[in-house]
C-alpha cells in the first residue's frame, strides 16, 4: 500500500518505489530507498511530512503515493 494510506506518528519500511527511472532516482537521492525506515510526521491536505534518518521532507500527494509501504 502507498505510504498515504500510513497514519501520522506511524514509523514504515519501504518495500518499493515506482514509476520513470527519474522519479525513481530523485526519491532515492532525497533518502527514500528500499528497506529504509521513514516515520509520517504529519499530513496537510493529502500532502506529506516525512521523516527520513535526520531530514524531515515534505512530499505532495502524487509523488508519496510513488512510495509503497
Amino acid at each position: 500500500m502507498p505510504i498515504t494510506m500510513a497514519g501520522k506518528g506511524n514509523t514504515v519500511v519501504i518495500k518499493k518505489i515506482t514509476g520513470s527511472d527519474k522519479v525513481r532516482q530523485h526519491l532515492a537521492e532525497l533518502g527514500f530507498v528500499v528497506d529504509g525506515k521513514i516515520t509520517v510526521v504529519n499530513v496537510i491536505a493529502g500532502n506529506l511530512i516525512l521523516q527520513v534518518k535526520d531530514s524531515r521532507i515534505a512530499l505532495c500527494n502524487s509523488m508519496a503515493n510513488r512510495i509503497l509501504i
